[in-house]
């Protein structure tokens, strides 16, 4: 069985941006952003890719066309041979009655109530029903789907899917939690033998989402919502932790079955005002660091402090031992592993795929159905194109006016060579394989540098990503010596980067670079059957140095995608103060450097 799932809308942002002004700051508060694509042959995920990727437009919401001829190209498969087309986002006339009902009961004027069911109606006819979600396939791939073979799956249980299909298929509880699903922000329950249990009493409308209101704190500080909350999370860690919080004590409440409400205006003058007037802030104290490091201590305090009431609920329904924790909020590491620690849970999991380039992949899992996923299948976030050494060659070839390279003769030498480089304060590109799922760039699509420098970090925020000060990298090391390195707690491991460890105090001079202002630090580990090249390098590294791990941090500068395809690389390395860029065997240089 053949399942193509994709996620992305042709007509998003127009839409949005005409209808409700999301565009400038306000550009990816659109349903579809994350716009992706993944192929399920025979219970297996074997292809996916986010179609920022390849058209380079980051976050884009648009229907995933790039991303859907890749996947099919990749394993040689047509449209005609797909079985099931899996869209995660079912918005039902069952769903369009509730959205009708929810404008109607508001407390709206009735003149802003005919407004909001206008927009609604264009909206929903113009891009999220079940007709407009077919003619958007079939206009933008030109072919006659079978309306049958399309299957809308609701988005929480895509992103569910996604979560329990990487983490091997168990028995779980789980909670999604995000921005916003079709009517929904955030919902629990069992999955056992296969079969979903949501709680419904515990479900949190729209209208009380978490990820909502933490983005309203960011844009609030000055960053872009829906995108740079986790430059909130980290200069949170700048300041102690909060005595009192104005936010659960006028904004939250807090409900006995695990559900909240969360009370903050739609329009922003409004919770702007909200907001000075709970911190105490106007619009020049808005521009001051230490006042920005207050609010965002305060907002993830509030994350935390609602997360673990969600996983109290959850706890007291569900007997079961590990939990899944998928949606926008689980890509907040800090909040992730507070949760597990301060849990009776004794373990966690929170996939590559945890935001929404996962529900692309969770719809196809669906629609495969999870229980047939093969018993020996590969858990890997490394789905995405890869590039054979003549296409290497060939984009070497049209910037030889501006680059030159050495070619190593075999895996072990490009790893002692690279490490030999890493020795120094160097910073290096490393380009391997096919590239990551998700958000996270996993050592195949990396930018890497030695931590034993106090002031790479700087180097790398100033002179490469182009990027705030004030933001951390993330250490990768063998899954070996992670323990040494790390107080780990409940977990063994964390592929993903979606936890936060304290670093030891013998290692956090050692490590200066990859340690956080807290002391602690997102690390992803790496052994010889997740990424052989990369655990390689480090093992040269480390034999090199003595320094047990590497910075590692996304292989592009800020507002682009990662990079993708060798001249994405090189353009990247050209454009930046990159030292060293290494694609496969290749270690090229900038000519004159």
């Amino acid at each position: 069985m053949i399942v193509l799932g994709y996620n992305g809308f042709s007509r998003g942002a127009e839409l949005f941006g005409r209808l409700y002004g999301a565009t400038g700051v306000g550009r990816n508060l659109l349903v579809g952003h994350d716009a992706a694509a993944a192929l399920v042959i025979d219970g297996e995920v074997v292809a996916a890719v986010e179609e920022e990727r390849l058209s380079r437009v980051k976050k884009t919401s648009d229907f995933p066309a790039h991303a859907i001829t890749w996947c099919l190209d990749s394993a040689g498969v047509g449209l005609d041979q797909v079985d099931v087309f899996a869209f995660p986002w079912r918005f039902s006339p069952a769903v369009a009655e509730e959205m009708i009902s929810g404008i109607c009961d508001s407390g709206m004027p009735v003149a802003a109530k005919f407004d909001a069911l206008r927009s609604t109606g264009e909206l929903y006819t113009g891009m999220l029903s079940p007709d407009a979600v077919y003619h958007d396939f079939v206009e933008r791939t030109g072919y006659e789907l079978d309306p049958n073979k399309l299957t809308l799956v609701p988005h929480h249980l895509a992103h569910l899917m996604c979560g329990a299909y990487l983490a091997g298929g168990g028995d779980a509880a789980f909670l999604v939690s995000d921005g916003r699903a079709e009517t929904l922000s955030s919902v629990m329950g069992e999955l056992r033998n296969g079969v979903v249990r949501q709680f419904d009493e515990s479900a949190v409308p729209m209208t009380s989402s978490l990820g909502v209101a933490f983005g309203r704190i960011t844009r609030y500080l000055g960053f872009v919502p829906n995108n740079d909350e986790y430059k909130v999370m980290g200069l949170a860690a700048y300041g102690p932790p909060p005595r009192h919080n104005p936010l659960l004590e006028r904004v939250v409440r807090l409900h006995e079955n695990g559900s909240y409400t969360i009370s903050t205006p739609r329009d922003i003058s409004a919770y702007y005002a909200l907001f000075d007037d709970l911190f105490g802030g106007d619009s020049e104290k808005r521009e001051q660091f230490d006042f920005r490091v207050k609010v965002a201590g305060l907002a993830q305090h509030m994350v935390e402090a609602v997360t673990a009431h969600q996983v109290r609920a959850l706890t007291a329904a569900s007997g079961l031992d590990t939990l899944l924790f998928e949606g926008g909020l689980a890509l907040n590491c800090v909040a992730n592993t507070k949760m597990l620690e301060r849990s009776p849970f004794t373990g966690m999991e929170v996939s590559f795929g945890a935001s929404d380039p996962g529900v692309a992949m969770g719809a196809a899992v669906y629609a495969a159905g999870l229980r047939n996923r093969p018993a020996d299948a590969v858990t890997t976030p490394y789905l995405g194109p890869s590039y054979d050494e003549r296409q290497v060659q060939d984009a070497l070839a049209d910037y030889a006016d501006r680059v030159e390279w050495q070619e190593e003769p075999d895996a072990a030498s490009i790893a002692d060579r690279t490490a030999e480089l890493l020795a120094g304060k160097n910073v290096v590109g490393w380009f391997q394989g096919r590239s990551e799922f998700g958000p996270r760039a996993l050592g195949n699509r990396s930018i890497l540098a030695n931590p034993a420098f106090p002031d790479i970090k700087d180097i790398i925020n100033l002179r490469v990503k182009h990027r705030e000060p004030f933001r951390p990298f993330a250490p990768v090391i063998l899954e070996s010596e992670a323990p040494r390195v790390f107080s780990m707690g409940k977990k063994t491991s964390s592929p993903y980067m979606t936890f936060v460890f304290p670093v030891r105090k013998e290692y956090q001079e050692r490590i200066p670079g990859a340690c956080h202002v807290d002391g602690t630090a997102r690390a992803q580990t790496v052994n010889e059957g997740q990424n052989p090249a990369l655990a390689r390098l480090l093992r040269a590294f480390t034999a090199r140095t003595d320094v047990p791990c590497l910075l590692n941090t996304s292989f592009n500068v800020a507002g682009e995608p990662i990079v993708c395809s060798p001249r994405d690389a090189l353009e990247c390395f050209l454009a930046t103060e990159i030292d060293y860029l290494v694609i496969d065997r290749f270690v090229i240089t900038k000519k004159g450097s």
